[in-house]
Order: C-alpha cells, then structure tokens, then sequence
C-alpha cells in the first residue's frame, strides 16, 4: 500500500517547515497585454539569487497570504430541483504581503499608480550608440557631471506621445498630450529604467545593475535622480508578473505564479518594534489576479500553483 492508497502520509513525512517566501516580479507588456510566462517544469529549480531573465528579485516578503474570492453557482434540473451541475460565476483572487526591504519596485508595486522619479536640476544628457544595458557612453564633458554612487534613469524625452510611455515596463498612460504640459522629462519622471552608478570616466558610466529595458535604444537620454515618491490616486494601474517562490527546508519548493497583478489598494506600511526604542517600518501590498487564457485549453487562469517536491521524500 503506498501513501496515497493509505489516505495518510508516511511515518517520515510532514508538512514542509518553510525557510520563507521570496517574491520575484516581470514586467507585462502593457500594449499587448503580454505577461511573462513561466516554466515551472524547465525552471522551477533556479538559484534564489539569480533569476532567469526578466524576473526581478525583490528578496523575501513576510506576511503572505492568497485568497479565493472566485464564486461557484449550480445549475438545478428536475422537480424536486437537484443540482445537475456546477459553474463558474466569477473569478477572483486576491494576495497581500509585506516586503522586507525599501526600493523604487517595491514601491511602485506597493503604491499601484505612477511611481516618480525625482529628477535632479539638470537637465538629461545625450548618450551614444556604444551605450550597453551595463554602460552609458558619452561625452567626457557630460561623465564628469555624474558621480559614483548616483542613481540615473534613461528613457526617451516626451514629445507629445499619447498611450503608454516607458522603456522596459509601462510607466504611466497618457490619455492627451496637453496633460504634460509639455514637459520633456516627463517619460523619465515616471520610467522604471533605473540604476545606480558604479563608476565613472571619460567614456561614460558604468552601472551596478544592468537597465530593465536593456541596451538604450535611439533617442534615449539619461538623468540623474535624487529619490523616489509615489502619490494616492489617479487612474494608472500598474500590472506585474509575479512568482512568489516558497522554499521548505527538506528541499521542497510551492512555486505561485500569477500572470497578472495590479495593486489592490493605495501605499500603506506597518510599523514594528524592532530593538528597544527603535521601530521598523515596511511597506505593505495587496494585489488582485486578472485572468489570462491558457492556450493549451482554452481555459482563463488567475495563477498557476505548482509543488517540486524533496528527493527521497514520500510523495
């Protein structure tokens, strides 16, 4: 008789002991309402560290919870009426958490509208096509007016595009040019397309991290940044990928993949005691799941939970 026959586990099993949830976000293309796909079978293994490509890590979350707000109805045939069948009358999922660490994506994904950049008193300079994800070439004269240490954005200027602006991931939706003003850092004021200065010549800048929209294409300028700032309200959404990794200490890991999530709620953090008088505070996010269609069936999804299990361990 084996585990399943039993209908109980094993004398050696039990349920996983977590190590804790890490959070991995991708950007979706907005424009085509592309998410980021994810193979468990091929890569549900990855180093915690380093992520296949585009998934962003944003290190471990606390706190984490997922709802299913989906609702079943039934279909009653007969006299006595019994119920025939059931059906999907809606399809809903939500999930909160509580990053552990401050940064421009926690953020913005915290926030759920535009996420700003706040742009230093200079104004944005030329880069040239030798420029790489990981090196912004340019002139000697305009390397010397940035410094180790700075955060820089690189994106195209705003000259009156309408839709979604931002390189890598959508930044913010410009339903008329009017609204801008006119103001030609505007794209840069709310790009995702980030990073921070590792060092400093005559060629250029060479960044800590490669840029989310890779290689800088025509027309792109870059700029410094002195902090970020994000703002109650508004109409933009802003929708990730996410896969939320749970890692067991036997080995095993629950992978939750959602396709699409946009913020449920505005900013908010939580504020804890840490060490005597000292306080901690972090930010707190809660998500809805929007539906994509699986093509292998034809069925509309909210997330994808897959477990691998430990080697060796009863199934």
């Amino acid at each position: 008789m084996n585990d399943f026959d039993s209908g109980r586990p094993a004398a050696n099993a039990c349920t996983p002991l977590l190590r804790g949830i890490r959070a991995y976000f991708a950007p979706v293309n907005r424009t085509g309402t592309a998410p980021v796909a994810f193979d468990t079978n091929a890569l549900g293994r990855f180093d915690l560290d380093s992520p296949p490509s585009p998934w962003i890590d944003l290190g471990w979350v606390d706190d984490f919870s997922r709802k299913c707000a989906s609702k079943v109805g039934v279909l009653a045939q007969g006299s006595p009426a019994g119920t025939a069948m059931q059906l999907r009358e809606t399809s809903d999922a939500t999930v909160g958490l509580r990053f552990l660490h401050w940064g421009k994506l926690q953020m913005a994904l915290a926030g759920g509208s535009e996420h700003w950049n706040l742009l230093n008193s200079g104004t944005a300079c030329a880069i040239t096509a030798e420029s790489t994800a990981a090196k912004l070439a340019m002139s000697a004269a305009d390397a010397a007016k940035y410094s180790t240490g700075q955060i820089v954005v690189v994106d195209l200027d705003y000259s009156g595009q309408t839709g979604y602006v931002g390189s890598g991931c959508t930044g913010s939706h410009v339903a008329k040019a009017a609204l801008i003003q006119g103001d030609a850092d505007f794209i840069r004021r709310v790009s995702m397309n980030v990073a921070r200065v590792s060092s400093v010549d005559s060629s250029g800048l060479q960044l800590a991290s490669p840029l989310l929209a890779g290689a800088p294409g025509a027309g792109m300028r870059v700029q410094a940044v002195t902090g970020f700032m994000d703002r109650e309200g508004g109409t933009f959404f802003q929708e990730w990928s996410a896969l939320f990794v749970v890692q067991a200490e036997e080995g095993e890991r629950v992978l939750y993949n959602y396709p699409r999530l946009q913020a449920k709620t505005g900013a908010q953090e939580r504020v804890d005691p840490f060490a005597g008088n000292l306080q901690r505070i972090s930010l707190t996010a809660e998500f809805r799941a929007l539906p994509v269609l699986d093509a292998r069936d034809g069925q509309h999804v909210l997330c994808y939970r897959s477990f691998l299990p430990a080697a060796g361990l009863p199934l």
